[in-house]
């Protein structure tokens, strides 16, 4: 077995794309995940499950929430090793001491032509950022809420996206491990 993390984007949010916990560790266990744990109400989950193709579970889990739930999240789902890779490869090491400021994002695949003229146009002068293979970094001191970059990441990088803050990031790594060790 294989210890795998789900991101799941846009639900629980604004009151929109409603999907309790249960139900999200329902649909994880229909399509063969076991010992399915949730972090917070915004779709990450962590569980364990035969070697298999990133992709496809991650298509498979958007159809089936699709199918009981009447909309489809867009879901990463990634490696123990790729998760923890994003964290130790983590370039602003002095912001993680105010967790909700460094934001990192997930990328779908690596992008091929990134905007970085426009990226640096639009980030504020306390902003640092950077992209690290399928992984982007964003620390904004004054807030992800108030940045500019952090609401157009998505589309000047070119390829889909899902955000998380440093304490959801460190937490869900914590939990990866911790499942990882119970099967070891």
């Amino acid at each position: 077995m294989s210890i795998w993390i789900a991101l799941l984007r846009g639900i629980n949010v604004g009151g929109n794309n409603l999907l309790p916990m249960k139900d999200l560790v329902a649909v994880l266990e229909e399509l063969g995940c076991t010992n399915v744990s949730t972090y917070i109400q915004s779709g990450n989950v962590v569980f364990e499950r035969p070697r298999n193709d990133a992709m496809r579970l991650s298509k498979r889990i958007g159809n089936t929430v699709l199918k009981n739930h009447s909309f489809k999240p867009r879901t990463l789902v990634l490696t123990t090793d790729e998760f923890e890779n994003a964290v130790v490869s983590n370039p602003f090491p002095d912001a993680e001491v105010s967790p909700k400021s460094l934001q990192i994002f997930f990328l779908s695949e690596e992008p091929t032509s990134p905007e970085f003229e426009m990226l640096n146009s639009i980030k504020s002068r306390n902003e640092s950022y950077a992209l690290i293979e399928k992984v982007f970094y964003l620390h904004a001191p004054d807030g992800i809420g108030r940045s500019k970059l952090a609401a157009r990441v998505e589309k000047l990088l070119g390829v889909n996206a899902t955000a998380r803050n440093w304490r959801t990031v460190s937490k869900l790594l914590e939990m990866a491990r911790r499942s990882n060790n119970a099967t070891a």
